[in-house]
């Protein structure tokens, strides 16, 4: 079976190498063009084109799914495309090419979370249970029907970043046999059932943390954007960026966004009880310990986070 492969970041990357352990012919690789990365803008390809490259498969760049793309698609003949965070929709002219047409890997157990940061939502929202589907693409947002399902516990300590990583490995899993699946024509996709829950794509202000909430929402929401687009405060103006944040049940009294230092731990007020900062990056300098943020202020007397 031909098989079109589109996905852009490093967690479709175990996808793409699942199917051609499993004896696919990966015809071709869907990516998004080349991007500048790093401060000093080197202009890179995406991990899912430099893993096909290495690999020796075709790879067609786009940033969305124009007439050219629909072109160079149809011209690598696919009899069914799978989709693993490729970062742009498909259009009807597109999803008609494949026979088989496409099979989408989406980190989440939908209907639950459709949309673009289904793994980040689904850790903020305090999920203990979250998961992976592999479901036909359609014209709705994430609305097709579903061909196999997997399950993934949310662990304490989890980031977005974490689960995403045992989600892509077990995932490549589920995608590789759900295609074999529909090569056999034991592929039986069934409509999603249950409540809806939409997760949109993460802006920046996803991360500025309200010290007026409670400890485990704060907790839970920079777990969630970590690692992008990652979690930050107000500081005399400043961003201040943060790693996840400890529970501290134990320390309770500060007002909310009051940074203290206790012992050797630096603690911060929140609508319940304290927080424990771990690492922190003031602007304009590198990630540090909390402790040795603290022993590089004057005092932390007054310091209040916004």
């Amino acid at each position: 079976m031909r098989v079109l492969f589109a996905g852009t970041p490093a967690v479709a990357v175990p996808s793409l190498d699942a199917l051609v352990s499993a004896g696919f012919n990966v015809v071709a690789v869907l990516t998004r063009p080349d991007a500048q990365v790093g401060r000093k803008r080197v202009l890179t390809p995406s991990p899912v084109a430099q893993r096909a490259a290495e690999l020796g498969i075709e790879v067609i760049r786009a940033a969305r799914v124009d007439a050219d793309a629909v072109v160079a698609i149809s011209a690598v003949q696919p009899d069914v495309a799978a989709i693993v965070a490729y970062g742009g929709l498909v259009p009807p002219a597109a999803l008609g090419i494949p026979r088989h047409g496409w099979v989408n890997l989406h980190f989440s157990l939908l209907p639950a979370w459709r949309g673009a940061a289904p793994v980040q939502r689904s850790v903020m929202a305090g999920d203990d249970v979250t998961g992976a589907v592999t479901f036909q693409l359609e014209e709705g947002l994430d609305t097709g029907p579903v061909f196999g399902t997997l399950t993934e516990a949310v662990r304490p300590h989890d980031t977005a970043g974490d689960l995403l990583e045992r989600l892509s490995h077990s995932g490549a899993v589920l995608l590789a046999q759900t295609l074999s699946a529909i090569e056999s024509g034991k592929a039986s996709p069934q409509p999603q059932a249950g409540d809806v829950s939409l997760a949109p794509k993460l802006t920046l202000e996803d991360g500025h943390l309200n010290w007026s909430h409670p400890a485990l929402a704060i907790n839970r929401q920079a777990r969630g954007v970590t690692p992008e687009p990652g979690a930050w405060t107000l500081l005399d103006g400043q961003r201040v960026k943060l790693e996840p944040v400890r529970l501290r049940p134990d320390i309770s009294g500060l007002a909310p966004g009051a940074v203290e230092l206790q012992g050797k731990t630096v603690v911060v007020g929140t609508g319940s009880h304290a927080v424990e900062l771990t690492r922190v990056q003031p602007a304009g300098k590198k990630m540090m310990a909390a402790a040795d943020w603290a022993r590089g202020m004057a005092s932390l007397e007054g310091v209040v986070f916004e």
